[in-house]
């Protein structure tokens, strides 16, 4: 296997000679040309390098004579041009979100659970305590217009809401407190 190695080895370094020249005789007029074709000149340079690399591996194309050079690189800068826009339209379009459409929720499993733990701990409430905060919090209420609404003094209404979210904050604290396993009876606990 090492023998078809050696020539393509003792060639490659003909090859890289011919496409350093084919550069320094080209590359400025290509990259001109390709920058016209894309409209910018990142990706122009990027037609550029795939245009020398086809010439590396046609070579012997480039020294027998046929054609002109400048030609063959220029005809084969357009066709990558072209077939990079092909490409880009053959794939269906990333569509920006809109006001007017909003974009898709993830997952509302987790907003769901959160509405559930709300609902089971207002549901531990008295009902005036519920009330207050239904009417704070739900309906946008202020205290006065709770005060009216209820028919509670203003203080009233502060007192209740105070301690009707430190109930519920006692019931979510609870309900997140990592519970520890029951030990069985007679079960000594291991002190590290």
């Amino acid at each position: 296997m090492a023998g078809p190695l050696r020539p393509r080895a003792r060639r490659g370094g003909a090859e890289e000679a011919l496409i350093r020249t084919l550069y320094e005789e080209h590359g400025n007029a290509l990259l001109g040309y390709a920058t016209r074709l894309t409209g910018d000149r990142a990706a122009a340079e990027d037609v550029v390098q795939e245009t020398f690399i086809r010439a590396w591996r046609h070579a012997e194309d480039m020294v027998d004579g046929k054609g002109s050079v400048r030609g063959w690189l220029l005809t084969v800068a357009r066709n990558i041009v072209i077939d990079r826009a092909r490409a880009r339209a053959s794939r269906p379009r990333e569509v920006a979100g809109s006001p007017a459409t909003p974009p898709v929720a993830q997952d509302h499993a987790e907003s769901v659970a959160d509405a559930l733990s709300v609902l089971a701990a207002l549901d531990q409430l008295s009902p005036e305590h519920r009330a207050v905060l239904r009417e704070l919090y739900y309906r946008e209420q202020s205290v006065a217009e709770t005060a009216d609404t209820l028919g509670i003094p203003a203080g009233t209404v502060k007192s209740r809401s105070h301690y009707a979210l430190r109930a519920l904050r006692e019931a979510f604290t609870q309900e997140i407190r990592p519970r520890r396993p029951r030990r069985a009876p007679g079960a000594e606990e291991v002190v590290a």
